[in-house]
């Protein structure tokens, strides 16, 4: 069915009806004269769209990365303490230099529950250095290498044979240094590595002190500078230290709890006094 009314010879307002008519009923596009086939255009798309695919270049394939590596860690830079010590104690010019270096050295602990640091009694210079083992708890709390009895007797000792630490010649004089300035815990005295650091301080303590005659009073001492034990089975030998003669011999402390080592300790002294004659 066709509709072929010459629209020319129509009402203006009945084609304005019409279309309104038209609108109302959906109608929003115009109608061509041929039909077309909307079905058969989507397959031609599909068609074309499917042949630009098969002529297309493959697409590279993605690169492929693995994980992220883990963050790297700091290097931990490990600080050997005997290492520090041989540098600390090389560098200093003079005794002054010398303790403030034991002073600011990181690595002992033993100073932390110290009151006192302990470094020297007497003159340097000395013909005798007297060296002993670590300051007790008493010592460390009065700031002395002797104190009390053991003071009283030590001084004794020395004056039996013409020493004394506060002398005014040198060569009557006595330098007095404990081995190590700070106490040690009693649980701590058998502890290689406490005594292992310490040691170039007191090598380099001897050399700036430049004695004659080295006096070992102490375990501790002797197995510091001679890598041996049992200080009564060494008492009283002559030994040599750093180019030094040196003397192992008892502390007065030893010699006040055990009395009947005073002998042995008196003939050690005699043998100093005939080194020091000569």
């Amino acid at each position: 069915m066709s509709f072929d009314a010459d629209l020319s010879t129509l009402d203006p307002r009945v084609i304005e009806a019409l279309l309104s008519l038209q609108g109302d009923a959906g109608v929003d596009e115009c109608i061509d004269e041929a039909p077309v086939d909307r079905f058969a255009a989507f397959e031609a798309q599909k068609e074309a769209a499917a042949q630009r695919a098969a002529s297309a270049p493959a697409p590279a394939a993605p690169e492929r990365r693995g994980a992220a590596p883990p963050p790297q860690m700091p290097e931990v830079i490990r600080v050997d303490p005997l290492v520090e010590a041989r540098k600390a104690a090389s560098g200093a010019a003079d005794l002054a230099a010398l303790s403030e270096a034991m002073q600011s050295f990181p690595h002992s602990d033993l100073k932390r529950g110290a009151r006192n640091f302990l470094f020297s009694q007497g003159r340097a210079g000395s013909r005798v250095m007297w060296i002993t083992d670590p300051p007790g708890p008493a010592e460390d709390r009065a700031g002395q290498i002797f104190v009390g009895p053991v003071a009283g007797l030590f001084g004794k000792m020395l004056a039996a044979i013409g020493l004394s630490p506060e002398a005014p010649d040198l060569q009557k004089a006595v330098y007095v240094a404990p081995f190590l300035p700070w106490p040690v815990p009693a649980a701590r005295t058998q502890d290689p590595d406490v005594a292992a650091m310490m040691v170039p301080f007191l090598r380099r303590h001897i050399e700036l002190a430049a004695p004659d005659f080295l006096v070992l009073a102490g375990p501790m001492v002797v197995q510091a500078l001679l890598s041996k034990s049992g200080l009564l089975s060494l008492r009283g030998s002559w030994t040599e230290v750093m180019g030094r003669p040196a003397l192992v011999s008892l502390p007065p402390g030893m010699l006040i709890q055990n009395t009947y080592l005073k002998r042995g300790s008196w003939e050690d002294l005699l043998s100093l006094k005939a080194r020091l004659d000569v």
